[in-house]
C-alpha cells in the first residue's frame, strides 16, 4: 500500500507542480505587463504634468511680458505726446535706451514711419506688409482700445523675429510703436517641446518615450533625440492607438516592443520597452518558482512517506468516518482517533475547529472590539425582530448604547435609520456620510439571500485630509486669500449668473511703497505687511466681496450683488476706512498704516468678460498710481 500511495502521490504532485508552474507563468506574464503598463502610465502622467506646468508658466510669462511691454509703450507715447516736434534718430535711440526697448518708431496719420530708433526703417509704409498693416487700426480714433499687442513674428523689414506693441497718442495724429526681441519667450517655448522634455526625462534601461502627431503621424520628440529614422511599425500612427494596458508592435530590427500610449491634445505620447526585457524577467521568475516547487515537492513526498511508514492509513479511515458524520450535520460528534500522539492532537484540533465554527459570530464581534479599529458590522433581515451588530456601532453612529440597543430590537426601524443616514452623502465621495461637522463614516450595504449585511468604518481622517488639500489648492498660503486661478473661476461664475438689475465692480489693488518696506525692514516685515492687508480684505462681507491675491503685492476683488453704484462706492469707502485703522508694526518703535491704490470698473451685463474688466481696472489703477497714491479711481 505504501508503494502504491507513494507512486500515485509522486505523479499527482509532479503534475500539480507543472500545472502550478504553467499557471504561474501566465499569471506572472500578465502581472509583469500590468506592472510595466502601470509604470508607463505613471511616467506619461508625469510628462503631461510637466507639459501642463510649462504651459502655465509660459502663459504667465507671456501675460507679464505683455503688461510690461505695454507699460513701456504707453510711457513712450506719453513722452512723444508732450514734445513740440518729432525727434531725430539719435534722440529716438536715446529714448529707446531709457525705456529699455529694442526699437521705437513714430507712425504718422498716413501710416508712414516718420521717426524711429532704426534709421533704415524710417520712410516705410505700414500698409505694405500684413505684419505692419495690422497696426493701422490705431489710426481710427473712434476705436475703444488705443493699443495693440502683436504676437512675436518675423518683421516686415528684415524678417527678424520681433514682438511689437502700438499705442495711439493723445495729441499726436499717428501712433507709437515699440519692438522687443522675444528671447526669454522663445527660450521658454523651446523648453516646452516634446523632444526637450523627453531628452531630460529619467528612463530605465532600454525604455524609450516618444510623441506622434495625431493628424500627420510625424514624430514630435524622442527620449534619444529626434535626429534618427522612425520607420519601424511602432512609430507609425496607423499602428498606434490610445491604450493604457499595453500592446505589442514591431520595433527597430523587427523586435517586438511593448507600448503604452496616451492621447494628449491630438498627440499620442508613447512609452516603449523591448518585449525581450519583459520575457527575461518572466523566465528568471519562472525558473526560481520551479526550484521552489521542486524543493516543496521533495519535502512533501518525504513527509508523506514518513506518515505512511507510521501506519496512518487505518487511523485516517476512522477519522474520515467521524468527519463524514460532522459533514452530515452531527456537530455534536467528537473525533477520537488514538494510536499515536499526532492523531490525538489532530482529533483535538478538529474538535476545537468544530466548536469554533459554532461560536464564529461571537468570536468575530470580540475580535473587532479587541482590535481597536474604528469598524462595526451588522446583519439583519427585514420583518424580523433582531439585528446582529458589533459593540462599536453606536460610537460610529454618534448615538448612545441605549438608542442602538433599541434600534437593534427592530430590524425595520434599524433599516429606516440606516437609509436615512445614507440619504445625506458627501459630494464627490462614494458611500461617505457625515455624522457631525467633524466626523465622517463610510457605509457599505449589501443584500444576500434576503439578509442585509453592512460594514461601517470611520473615515474622518481621510476626509479631513482631502478637505485640507482642497483648501491648499485654492488659497494662498501667506495671505489665506483665494489664489488667482481659483478667483477667476469663482468670479466668472458670478458674472455669468448675475441677476438682472444687479451690478458689480472689478477692482485691482496695489500696495504703495511695498518695495521700500521690503528693502528697509526685510522680507519678514514685508510678509506681515501683506498679511495685515489681506486680513482687511478678508473682513469684507463675503456675500458682496470676493478678494484674491494676484501676485506679489497685487490684489484683486469682485464687488457684486448690489443694485446701485453708491452701495459699491460705500463698500470701497468702508474698506479704506478699515485700512486706515489698521496699524502694522515695522519695528519696536515704528508702525504705520497700509497705503494701497485701487482702480475699478463697473458692469451691469451678465456674461461680461472677467479678463477685460480686470484689464480696465488695472488701467484705472495705473492712472491712480500716477495721480495720487493711497486712493481709488474709476475706469473712464
Amino acid at each position: 500500500m505504501q508503494k502504491i500511495f507513494v507512486k500515485y502521490t509522486v505523479i499527482i504532485i509532479t503534475g500539480a507542480v507543472f500545472l502550478i508552474l504553467f499557471i504561474n507563468f501566465l499569471f506572472s506574464w500578465r502581472m509583469l505587463e500590468s506592472q510595466q503598463a502601470g509604470a508607463f502610465r505613471a511616467k506619461i502622467e508625469q510628462i503631461i504634468h510637466t507639459l501642463e506646468n510649462n504651459k502655465a508658466e509660459l502663459a504667465l510669462m507671456n501675460e507679464n511680458l505683455d503688461e510690461d511691454y505695454l507699460t513701456r509703450a504707453k510711457a513712450a507715447a506719453y513722452v512723444l505726446d508732450h514734445l513740440e516736434e518729432v525727434m531725430d534718430v539719435s534722440e529716438m535711440q536715446y529714448l529707446a535706451k531709457l525705456l529699455n526697448v529694442d526699437e521705437l518708431h513714430y507712425i504718422d496719420e498716413n501710416g508712414m514711419i516718420v521717426a524711429g530708433s532704426v534709421s533704415k526703417y524710417v520712410g516705410m509704409n505700414m500698409a505694405d506688409h500684413d505684419q505692419t498693416s495690422a497696426f493701422l487700426v490705431l489710426l481710427d480714433r473712434s476705436r475703444e482700445q488705443n493699443w495693440l499687442i502683436q504676437e512675436a513674428r518675423p518683421n516686415a523689414a528684415e524678417g527678424k523675429n520681433m514682438q511689437y506693441i502700438g499705442v495711439a497718442g493723445k495729441r499726436l495724429k499717428g501712433f507709437i510703436q515699440v519692438g522687443f526681441e522675444p528671447k526669454r519667450l522663445m527660450e521658454a517655448q523651446s523648453r516646452n517641446t516634446y523632444d526637450y522634455i523627453f531628452s531630460r526625462f529619467p528612463t530605465d534601461a532600454a525604455e524609450e518615450f516618444f510623441a506622434v502627431d495625431g493628424a500627420t503621424g510625424e514624430v514630435l520628440g524622442h527620449s534619444d533625440h529626434i535626429d534618427r529614422q522612425f520607420t519601424a511599425e511602432c512609430y507609425q500612427l496607423e499602428e498606434l492607438e490610445e491604450n493604457s494596458r499595453g500592446i505589442y508592435k514591431n520595433g527597430p530590427d523587427s523586435r517586438p516592443m511593448f507600448l503604452v500610449c496616451r492621447s494628449y491634445e491630438d498627440v499620442l505620447i508613447c512609452a516603449a520597452l523591448p518585449g525581450e526585457v519583459i520575457f527575461k524577467k518572466l523566465l528568471s521568475g519562472t525558473l526560481r518558482t520551479l526550484i521552489y516547487l521542486l524543493l516543496i515537492e521533495a519535502a512533501v513526498l518525504f513527509l508523506l512517506n514518513y506518515l505512511v511508514r507510521q501506519k496512518v492509513v487505518a487511523g485516517m479511515h476512522r477519522m474520515i468516518e467521524s468527519l463524514a458524520a460532522i459533514t452530515n450535520g452531527n456537530l455534536a460528534m467528537t473525533v477520537a482517533v488514538g494510536g499515536n500522539r499526532e492523531f490525538e492532537e489532530l482529533s483535538a484540533g478538529i474538535n476545537t475547529m468544530v466548536k469554533s465554527i459554532i461560536q464564529i459570530s461571537n468570536r468575530t464581534s470580540a475580535i473587532i472590539e479587541m482590535s481597536g479599529i474604528p469598524l462595526a458590522a451588522f446583519e439583519y433581515e427585514r420583518g424580523t425582530g433582531h439585528v446582529f451588530a458589533t459593540s462599536g456601532l453606536g460610537t460610529l453612529l454618534n448615538i448612545s448604547n441605549e438608542t442602538i440597543a433599541g434600534l437593534c430590537r427592530n430590524a425595520d426601524r434599524f433599516d429606516q435609520y440606516i437609509r436615512q443616514i445614507m440619504q445625506n452623502s458627501i459630494e464627490g465621495e462614494e458611500d461617505v456620510y457625515p455624522m457631525s461637522d467633524s466626523k465622517y463614516v463610510r457605509i457599505h450595504l449589501s443584500e444576500q439571500q434576503g439578509k442585509k449585511l453592512g460594514v461601517i468604518t470611520d473615515v474622518t481622517g481621510d476626509i479631513t485630509e482631502k478637505n485640507l488639500m482642497r483648501y491648499e489648492n485654492t488659497h494662498d498660503s501667506l495671505t489665506e486669500l483665494y489664489k488667482y486661478q481659483h478667483f477667476q473661476r469663482l468670479a466668472e461664475n458670478l458674472l455669468q449668473t448675475m441677476p438682472a438689475g444687479k451690478i458689480c465692480a472689478a477692482v485691482m489693488l496695489d500696495l504703495d511703497y511695498f518695495k521700500g518696506i521690503n528693502d528697509t525692514f526685510g522680507h519678514d516685515v514685508g510678509d506681515r505687511y501683506l498679511q495685515s492687508f489681506a486680513a482687511v480684505l478678508r473682513a469684507m462681507p463675503p456675500e458682496h466681496c470676493l478678494p484674491a491675491r494676484r501676485s506679489g503685492d497685487e490684489f484683486c476683488m469682485l464687488i457684486f450683488n448690489y443694485e446701485n453704484r453708491s452701495d459699491v462706492i460705500g463698500q470701497l469707502e468702508h474698506f479704506y476706512e478699515m485700512l486706515g485703522k489698521n496699524l502694522v508694526t515695522l519695528t519696536e518703535k515704528q508702525a504705520r498704516t497700509i497705503s494701497a491704490s485701487a482702480g475699478f470698473v463697473w458692469t451691469g451685463d451678465a456674461g461680461s468678460a472677467l479678463s477685460e474688466l480686470l484689464s480696465r481696472a488695472d488701467e484705472a489703477l495705473y492712472q491712480v498710481k500716477k495721480r495720487a497714491k493711497g486712493t481709488y479711481g474709476e475706469y473712464v
